[in-house]
Parts: structure tokens; sequence; C-alpha cells
């Protein structure tokens, strides 16, 4: 019967140090990166964060056209409501008179 601790502490340090050992010994066997290569990519990363570039400022640029429509929209039903509901000096002055003469009609 197998005992509890059946592989030991040491065993699995070990296996452990070797296992890391070799992940290490396969980074370095692995081929330098091409020069070439690592150019293009920089090139195709800086032309994908242009592209990111160009369309967050289109969509800022979109954004703000939109929130200017919307602006103006809101002053022009502010200024239709001040208009409709500040009645006129006419319309003040007949309402006046409309009460003056219910007052009269009424002695």
């Amino acid at each position: 019967m197998k005992s509890y601790k059946d592989p030991s502490f040491q065993d699995r340090v070990g296996r452990a140090a070797e296992a890391k050992q070799k992940a290490i010994d396969a980074l370095r066997a692995r081929p330098a990166a091409d020069p070439a290569e690592l150019a293009e990519r920089a090139v195709a990363r800086e032309r994908k964060e242009a592209a990111q570039a160009e369309k967050r400022e289109a969509k800022k640029a979109a954004a703000e056209a939109a929130g200017a429509v919307e602006a103006s929209k809101a002053a022009a039903a502010a200024e239709a409501e001040a208009e409709a509901s500040a009645p006129s000096e006419a319309d003040r002055k007949a309402a006046r008179d409309a009460r003056y003469a219910a007052r009269k009609s009424r002695r």
C-alpha cells in the first residue's frame, strides 16, 4: 500500500525544477525574430492604431454634431414655449379689460 506521502516533497520539487528547465530550454531553442517581420508588425500596428484613432475622432465629431442639433432643437422648443406662454402686451390689456367689464357688469 502506498503511503500518504509517496512522492516525497523532494521528488515533487525535483520534477518542478525539471519542468521549469525544460520550458526554459524550449524558449532558448526558438529562433530569433526576423527584424523585417518585426518592422512589418510595427507598421501594421501603427496602421491599426491610426485607423482606430480616426474612427474615434469620427465618432466624437458625430456625437458633437448630434449634441449641437439636440441643443438647437431644445433652444427652439424653449423659445417657442416662451412665446406661447408669455402673453403679449395686447393680450394682457384685453384680459384686463375683460376683468374690468365683468366687474362693472356685476354691480
